[in-house]
């Protein structure tokens, strides 16, 4: 498989890695946004988290936990964004699901997950796309 995230967590291709377990792998990010960025990573090649089973899951956000609370300490970081991008649209590049850790400092210069998109949605709507939701599941 071709896959920079399998070669990554196989060791054939090096990184700066800062923890593991049995399920996943954390390194540096190569092109950080901030100050101790890092991804998270499963070992098994996954696509896309939804594509994960829900015990997969688990697992990988348990570590999520852990590696944030890891490297706030680490950092004397005050906040963190955790976040993932599923699929294309919304930018995931490498098709291996995968978390970012965001550290977050005084003044960064970053906003919160609401600056990342800005479509306009009516209000109005809310109570139909939840019952939308609600009867597509």
């Amino acid at each position: 498989m071709d896959c920079l995230f399998c070669k990554i967590a196989s060791g054939d291709i090096p990184s700066y890695k800062i923890y593991e377990d049995d399920f996943v792998i954390a390194f540096l990010d190569i092109n950080p946004v901030s100050r101790g960025h890092t991804v998270v990573i499963p070992k098994i090649h996954i696509g896309s988290f939804t594509e994960m089973k829900p015990d997969d899951a688990a697992r990988l956000f348990a570590s999520v936990n852990r590696v944030t609370k890891k490297l706030l300490k680490a950092l004397d970081a005050p906040a963190a964004n955790v976040g993932l991008n599923n699929g294309k649209i919304a930018g995931q590049i490498v098709p291996h699901v995968h978390v970012h850790i965001i550290p977050r400092y005084e003044n960064d210069g970053g906003g919160s997950m609401h600056s990342i998109v800005s479509a306009e949605v009516d209000t109005d709507e809310i109570e139909e796309l939840a019952s939308r939701i609600i009867n597509k599941s």
